[in-house]
């Protein structure tokens, strides 16, 4: 029996969730959280074989939640279900220790398939992810920037100094500059400004909410 805790903060979508996991004679819903930091709990306390997480969720993104349950759970995969599919979303969620992603508009017999694979430990990508993922791969001067270093750039797109960027992130002044160095190499761009305008088309970098502070 597979052991499954739903993460998302909408009650209609845990329940149509639910319903639909349960028609399959192998999964088994355990546990149900509306926020990230309920969903780290509840991972910690039932250890699930799958958390399906959302990734807009309050109190502690699914992001970090993910980060936290991957680091505290061997034997528990994390499977993103969401609505985003943008470079910034997926490098994020797969560097923090993701086994998988799909889109909430995938077909009831891909959800379970996913779940199935993911239990065994293998990953699993909705198509148009797959495909994303491809392209910049293939893509010539397009080199992929790294989970930390979208962070830095988040952070530089809300206006902070190197300093601020520093404390925020708990590194030092001297590898905020080296992150970005290689931001700007990798983008191929020579100042700050024109970094975020260059991720923001290409879709590698969202901008937060205003008000929203990193998690």
């Amino acid at each position: 029996m597979i052991r499954v805790v739903i993460a998302d903060d909408h009650p209609v979508v845990r329940t149509g969730l639910r319903g639909m996991l349960e028609t399959q004679s192998d999964i088994e819903v355990v546990g149900e959280a509306e926020n990230g930091n309920l969903a780290v709990s509840l991972a910690s306390r039932l250890e699930p074989d799958v958390v399906l997480m959302d990734l807009q969720m309050p109190e502690l993104d699914g992001v970090s939640a993910t980060e936290k349950i991957c680091a505290r759970l061997n034997d528990t995969q994390v499977l993103i279900l969401t609505t985003y599919d943008t470079d910034f979303d997926i490098t994020r969620a797969i560097g923090a220790g993701a086994i998988g992603y799909l889109l909430k508009d995938a077909p009831r017999e891909d959800l379970f398939q996913a779940v199935r694979a993911a239990s065994r430990g293998e990953s699993v990508l909705a198509p148009s992810v797959a495909a994303r993922v491809m392209e910049r791969i293939r893509s010539p001067g397009h080199e992929t920037l790294s989970g930390r270093e979208i962070e830095v750039l988040t952070e530089v797109a809300d206006g902070k100094s190197n300093k601020e960027i520093a404390k925020s992130l708990f590194i030092s002044e001297a590898t905020v500059k080296t992150h970005l160095i290689h931001i700007f190499s990798k983008l191929g761009v020579d100042d700050r400004t024109a970094a975020v305008t260059v991720a923001l088309e290409r879709g590698v970098l969202r901008l937060r909410p205003p008000g929203l502070s990193k998690a």
